[in-house]
């Protein structure tokens, strides 16, 4: 089977079939990959929202997730699917805890916790908001930093060595909540990784970061605190917590459009000088 065959561009692919999981025995799930325009290794997002997706499927669905945190192992392929086994941790009276491991030929290549929780009529506040001097995301000013046809970035500058971006997707994800919060994890990844290399001296906020330095994602973390569309714009404002060891970590606050704050996120990265330029 050729490669194409194997693993279809990510714009070639409904986007609901990511999420669609085959069960492979108890609480085991496969689940397809795709090719992304960067080449021979996954994107983190489609690996962290199927991980969710297999969780989901062994808890009631009166629970939610309102947490995800994850460590990437190793890259994943696009070159064969990806196994996902689910640990049933605790079923308690309020909160269910699962634990994740995707797996491919050459082992695991990531390990998740996800927390569900039922629905509790308590109190509802909010602290991060909207800018009003905020751009919109269809101002035509701002830089375009999409990739494919399916997420839908616009990158905005800000001061105080934040880095902001409007992400959408671009799918037909119907009205299933289920496909908006795996959506939403999905484009989660799409945006820390800019903020975590903020930080160091060589940083150029240009096209030549891509070049003058290497790096992975080494773990990432969701909260969940309200419920959204993940075809509508959400606005990703990420900061920097400095660099040590090679490592920087980023956290960001993701609010819909309407100023609904309804997601954190946390993401340390592996940050090196590319000796090879």
């Amino acid at each position: 089977m050729d490669h194409d065959q194997r693993a279809p561009r990510i714009h070639k692919i409904n986007f609901t079939d990511l999420f669609h999981l085959e069960p492979h025995g108890p609480d085991t799930y496969v689940g397809i990959v795709a090719r992304y325009p960067w080449g021979g290794r996954l994107f983190g997002g489609q690996v962290v929202a199927q991980a969710l997706r297999a969780a989901i499927h062994t808890v009631d669905p009166s629970r939610s997730a309102h947490s995800f945190h994850s460590y990437f192992i190793r890259p994943g392929s696009p070159d064969e699917p990806i196994r996902f086994e689910v640990e049933r941790l605790r079923d308690g009276r309020s909160f269910t805890t699962r634990q994740v491991v995707a797996r491919q030929s050459g082992g695991a290549i990531l390990n998740a916790s996800v927390s569900f929780q039922i629905a509790e009529d308590e109190a509802d506040a909010q602290i991060a908001e909207l800018d009003p001097a905020l751009p919109s995301p269809e101002d035509p000013s701002l830089r375009n930093d999409s990739w494919g046809a399916l997420l839908d970035r616009r990158a905005v500058n800000l001061p105080d060595g934040r880095v902001g971006y409007w992400i959408r997707l671009t799918a037909d994800l119907g009205d299933d909540p289920i496909n908006h919060i795996c959506g939403l994890t999905f484009m989660s990844d799409a945006a820390p990784f800019r903020a975590g290399r903020s930080a160091h001296p060589d940083f150029a906020n240009d096209e030549t970061d891509r070049t003058r330095f290497v790096g992975a994602s080494l773990d990432h973390s969701v909260w969940f605190h309200r419920p959204s569309r993940a075809d509508q714009w959400h606005w990703f404002d990420t900061r920097s917590h400095g660099l040590a060891g090679g490592r920087g970590l980023a956290t960001g606050d993701v609010l819909r459009d309407d100023g609904t704050h309804v997601a954190t996120i946390a993401q340390q990265i592996l940050l090196r000088r590319n000796r090879n330029t």
